[in-house]
């Protein structure tokens, strides 16, 4: 027994001294490249031994067997002699690529052949200011990930915030509440404050606070901000009029909206609509965090199975437009207590898939549920599909969509039977099948997708900013169409 005390624990070791070659070799890639790396979406930069280790381990239960730190050191080695840039590549699909080949031939010409199948980045050479109107709770986590991805080379970078001022202290109480977080824990770095010059330095991010209620009047030129992209975050105005008043401050190219859009005002869900966007459109909406959540996975079902109707139920964390304890509410139920209830209501998502999927127009009905969980959400899915499907035949359709198609960065996939809703806090894919809620009878379909309706949404916020800006990454490997899955 005490050997296998002993071995357990030097090739626990091992394994530890190996990751620890990871870590500068992914951060060397980082600086000096602009390459993001992970494994199987699970991101290298920034994490430690252990954390290397896990997203190793994650590699093996979904490929079946293991990812070798030891080849995962050789791709980083040569991919840092090769001239290439700007990218986010997945080291666990590029291992299994190799090993599909042999695992035993040159690695720098198996990336050759892999990088000639590879789209360019989209990268406009010199990055691209974003301003944030609002810092609440997508605000905040909006600045975390631009914080987290400021790029060494052409990239987002974000500039500004801007909010209304509520006494002498706030911008000690912004710094704060981004500093510490109580679902999304502690900012993973350090926060200065100069309260002289109104701005936040977070990890070398310097950000500018600007006070103003009127978004038509501010001169971001002053700030050397040009040509930014302004992401408002407060929902008070929610079409092209009243969004189009960002436009008239100097220094502001393009709105986002973080919320549903009214009218004709384009909703994007990134994956699915986003190549629509035209240079003409200089207002846009990244819909809702439901819609995020389940249109990815409806269009990977409708392109296998077909979609002939539906009805999607969401179970959603209650949010800040309800009321702690019963008061008045211009909606009626969201005035009970939301930490004491579930409260019925309704939801525009499952109307609002039809503007990013027009062929969904007229196939779905949903309503809400708000239930007392701060943050994650799940929408249930009861789907009438074109032809008989059996559950094991979606469940291995939507893994091979979640590892290898072109919406991986959209659907992930889950087989776990303890699994439960705060274990999707802080996942960056905007939904995540649970294949062992999976029911299938026939041409009837029920799917349960979860979501985390605050970070999952603003990773999506994010990829439409670096589209709009135009510095998306290129991608390697290349991946495959939902239709070739």
């Amino acid at each position: 027994m005490t050997d296998q005390y002993t071995q357990a624990q030097a090739e626990w070791f091992e394994r530890v001294a190996a990751a620890e070659r990871v870590i500068p070799l992914v951060s060397k890639l980082y600086r000096e490249h602009n390459i993001v790396t992970s494994i199987h979406g699970r991101r290298l930069i920034n994490r430690s031994a252990v954390d290397v280790i896990k997203a190793h381990r994650y590699a093996r239960r979904v490929q079946g067997e293991v990812v070798s730190l030891d080849l995962t050191i050789k791709l980083l080695e040569a991919l840092s002699e090769m001239n290439f840039d700007t990218a986010s590549v997945d080291l666990g699909e590029l291992a299994r690529l190799y090993r599909e080949q042999g695992g035993e031939g040159d690695i720098a010409a198996f990336l050759a052949e892999q990088l000639a199948e590879v789209k360019p980045a989209d990268v406009n050479g010199q990055g691209k200011d974003v301003v944030l109107y609002g810092f609440g709770r997508i605000g905040r986590l909006l600045a975390r990930i631009l914080i987290e991805q400021a790029a060494t080379g052409p990239g987002l970078r974000l500039r500004a915030i801007v909010v209304r001022k509520n006494g002498d202290d706030d911008l000690e109480k912004r710094a704060a509440l981004l500093r510490r977080d109580s679902v999304h824990g502690p900012f993973n770095g350090t926060i200065q404050v100069d309260n002289e010059n109104n701005t936040i330095l977070a990890n070398g991010t310097l950000i500018q606070v600007i006070y103003s209620s009127d978004p038509a009047t501010v001169d971001y030129t002053q700030y050397g901000i040009n040509d930014a992209i302004l992401v408002d975050n407060t929902g008070r105005w929610r079409d092209e009029a009243g969004l189009s008043q960002h436009l008239q401050s100097k220094g502001i190219a393009r709105v986002l909206l973080t919320a549903p859009g009214k009218g004709d005002l384009r909703n994007v869900v990134f994956g699915i609509n986003h190549n629509d966007i035209t240079d003409e459109e200089k207002i846009l909406s990244a819909a809702s965090c439901t819609t995020n959540g389940i249109t990815p996975t409806l269009h990977a079902l409708d392109k296998k199975f077909g979609v002939v109707r539906g009805h999607v139920e969401t179970v959603h964390s209650f949010t800040n437009d309800q009321n702690l304890i019963d008061n008045y509410h211009k909606a009626a139920r969201r005035g009970r207590a939301a930490t004491l209830n579930m409260v019925l209501t309704e939801t525009g998502a499952a109307k609002a898939v039809a503007k990013a999927l027009p062929e969904f127009a007229g196939k779905l009905t949903g309503n809400a549920i708000r239930v007392p969980t701060p943050n994650v959400s799940m929408a249930v899915l009861n789907l009438e599909l074109g032809r008989e499907v059996t559950r094991e035949e979606v469940n291995d359709y939507l893994r091979e969509v979640s590892l290898r198609s072109n919406l991986r960065q959209q659907i992930d996939y889950v087989e776990s039977p303890d699994i439960v809703s705060t274990d999707f806090v802080g996942h960056e894919r905007c939904g995540i099948v649970d294949g062992l809620a999976t029911i299938a009878n026939g041409t009837s379909l029920v799917l349960y997708v979860w979501y985390d309706n605050e970070y999952g949404y603003s990773k999506q916020v994010v990829r439409i900013i670096e589209h709009l800006g135009g510095v998306h990454p290129a991608v390697l490997p290349h991946r495959r169409d939902v239709l070739e899955v």
